[in-house]
């Protein structure tokens, strides 16, 4: 007797096999429901994080037949946890596997605040330990022309400083402006404080609040955001939003880029 499949279904009826892609960093999908295009940018417990060519994050459920790549329906899943590095740094930089620390140059980079400098090493950690440059903060910017005395630099001791609020007329651009080594560089951005300077998406908040004059600008954002009157926990919750250069502003970016470059010559 003839042999039957239990599946009687004819095979122009059956649902072709849909393939499982890993979602690697920088693999570009859609989301069919929203149009949404973009850029993986990282993979959590049953979700993907998109980019979209503007800047703007997306957070979807990783569900069977959800995304389209080139045109074709795909099942997204994790990456291996297997053995393989990272091919880039944080900053974007390409990564060097077992590569050891440099010994600290003679040169450094400056930052007015503790949170200035956990964002700097969180994003460009990685390549200032093999440049071999270090990083320390000043609390505060207003004896910066004694501060760059102090340190002396040279030819083959660069310092660099990294300034907020950095605009013509400011009191900073003042300060900025008094510094004339010819081996120091100041630049700065924009933003009033170092959390100004992260993508508001990366946090999931539309924008940043305006605060008026006068008041205290870290203090107003909590009350203004409904976070809890802490800064400490306030800047922790901003930082963990932070996972590459993606998440922060093009304004602070090319700065530190600048300072590294002059740093190291």
């Amino acid at each position: 007797m003839r042999q039957y499949s239990p599946d009687l279904t004819p095979p122009w009826k059956k649902p072709k096999p849909v393939p499982e892609v890993p979602a690697e960093p920088g693999l570009v999908v859609e989301e069919p429901g929203s149009g949404f295009c973009g850029a993986v940018i990282r993979c959590e417990a049953g979700t993907v994080t998109l980019e979209d060519r503007f800047g703007k994050h997306r957070v979807f459920p990783m569900e069977p037949r959800g995304f389209l790549l080139e045109g074709r329906v795909v099942t997204l899943v994790r990456p291996s946890s297997g053995p393989a590095r990272p091919t880039r740094t944080a900053s974007g930089s390409v990564a060097v596997p077992g590569a050891r620390a440099r010994v600290a140059r003679a040169g450094r980079i400056y930052v007015e605040g503790r949170h200035d400098a956990e964002l700097v090493e969180k994003v460009w950690g990685d390549d200032l330990r093999i440049e071999g440059v270090v990083v320390e903060y000043l609390e505060g910017v207003d004896d910066l022309p004694s501060i760059v005395s102090d340190f002396a630099p040279g030819p083959d001791a660069r310092l660099g400083v990294l300034v907020d609020h950095l605009v013509p007329g400011s009191k900073e651009w003042r300060i900025a402006e008094s510094v004339t080594s010819e081996h120091a560089l100041v630049v700065g951005h924009p933003y009033i404080d170092i959390w100004e300077a992260v993508k508001p998406t990366s946090l999931g908040i539309e924008s940043w609040p305006r605060i008026p004059h006068g008041q205290d600008w870290k203090t107003g954002v909590c009350r203004s955001l409904g976070w809890p009157q802490n800064t400490g926990a306030a800047w922790q919750r901003i930082l963990s939003g932070v996972h590459s250069y993606r998440d922060l502003e093009p304004e602070l970016l090319g700065r530190v880029e600048e300072l590294i470059d002059f740093v190291t010559g």
